[in-house]
């Protein structure tokens, strides 16, 4: 508490919330405009029927169910940005401007993310509005005019988007993609509470029970992975300069266990939309070789095992993908030796950059396994106990937990800077 009354009695750190809490309040009434000229007939059908349409609804916090002109939410730029740091890894020219020019060559590299934004948002909007026409969702006949001005819109949605989280992470309190996307999940929790307490009887004492415990389950396990860390040990030379003793103290390299933090979670929720999206836009399809293979993703997706299996493989891969791009042993090898620190029993240098990997890999890997065991623990559990009101059950419990965690520790250290 007392934390917390110093955030609001330092103007600047104040200010900073403030602003903050002023975009998520106009991301939350964009996402309540829906797209013009669009006439549904009984759209919450769709999302009642589908998991995964439930799924990406609460991602981008209800505005794909409201059909509001940010209905595609962060996926687009999610998306484009992991196709950019795939390609890093087949041009080794984005490498070396991702990696090695700086933060000219990181600002040039995520405006071509941004570039891909706007093609992948009109394919998913085309994709989504299709489906829709053929389901008879949508009423309206559209013209071309209609098809330029919805498609426009919604690109456009999804650029505004990336520009208010974007606005947010300048304010380095938080990642603003991860705000955003907690802001839709929470937005969600009012709507979700209401649906289980009208449904609620008596003999859904146990299931609600189970859904409770698992939840606490989950925050724990969020908490004790985000905040375990290895220590290595950093000893620094001793030099004399004059009449001047300089190094000759001991430190540590704080090596955390889930260096990724929640983006691993969000980023394979982006993949596993698009295969969905793209299976439910081949089932209306008028070719049936088209329709089979929509309906054969469809039952993989909607087949709780295989999901939860894929799942897990991608949070563990993106787990790994995140950390390789964040952590940079070699570099922070060179760093240590130029300040004239080494690790004890390891020589500086190339051995110190090989020892970090080894103890890279094995740390992640437990962070990876726990992180992915406990995004689909819930699914094990939602299952098991048939409650579907809250749609995406521990992931929302996830990212929610570890965002809140994430912004925690951002205020913490502009507590600590302003005391300095």
């Amino acid at each position: 508490m007392t934390k917390f009354a110093k955030i609001f009695k330092i103007k600047d750190i104040r200010n900073k919330i403030l602003f903050i809490i002023g975009i998520l309040i106009i991301y939350r009434i964009v996402a309540a405009i829906p797209v013009p000229g669009m006439q549904l007939a009984d759209l919450e059908k769709i999302f009642r029927n589908s998991q995964l349409f439930g799924l990406i609804s609460a991602v981008t916090g209800g505005g794909l169910a409201s059909f509001s002109i940010v209905m595609l939410g962060l996926g687009p730029y999610i998306t484009g940005s992991i196709i950019m740091q795939l390609l890093t890894m087949i041009f080794p020219s984005l490498e070396q401007m991702y990696k090695y020019e700086g933060e000219a060559g990181r600002q040039r590299f995520n405006q071509y993310s941004r570039i891909l934004t706007v093609p992948l948002a009109m394919i998913q909007g085309y994709a989504f509005i299709t489906l829709l026409l053929r389901k008879n969702i949508i009423t309206t006949q559209l013209t071309m005019f209609d098809w330029a001005n919805a498609l426009i819109v919604i690109a456009a949605g999804a650029i505004f988007l990336m520009w208010l989280g974007e606005l947010i992470s300048e304010k380095n309190i938080g990642n603003g993609v991860s705000i955003l996307i907690f802001a839709g999940i929470v937005a969600q929790a009012p709507s979700a509470i209401r649906e289980t307490l009208v449904n609620y009887t008596s003999a859904d004492l146990f299931k609600y029970g189970a859904f409770a415990v698992i939840s606490v389950i989950v925050i724990a396990g969020v908490v004790y992975l985000t905040e375990a860390q290895r220590n290595i040990p950093i000893n620094y030379a001793r030099r004399v300069r004059g009449s001047r003793v300089l190094g000759g103290v001991s430190t540590y390299l704080p090596m955390r266990v889930n260096n990724a933090g929640v983006m691993p979670i969000i980023f394979a929720l982006s993949l596993l939309l698009f295969p969905g999206m793209i299976a439910n836009f081949l089932t209306v399809s008028n070719v049936s070789s088209l329709q089979t293979i929509g309906h054969f993703v469809n039952g993989i997706i909607q087949n709780q095992v295989i999901y939860s299996v894929i799942y897990f493989a991608l949070v563990v891969i993106f787990t790994y993908f995140y950390t390789a791009v964040t952590f940079d042993p070699k570099s922070i090898s060179e760093n240590i030796q130029k300040q004239g620190g080494y690790i004890p029993g390891i020589r500086p240098g190339q051995p110190t950059a090989q020892f970090l990997y080894h103890l890279l890999n094995r740390i992640t890997l437990v962070g990876a396994i726990f992180l992915g065991l406990i995004a689909i623990l819930p699914q094990i559990v939602r299952g098991v106990t048939g409650i579907t009101a809250f749609t995406v059950g521990g992931t929302s419990v996830l990212i929610v937990v570890s965002v809140a965690l994430e912004i925690m520790k951002a205020l913490d250290g502009q507590l600590s800077m302003y005391e300095y």
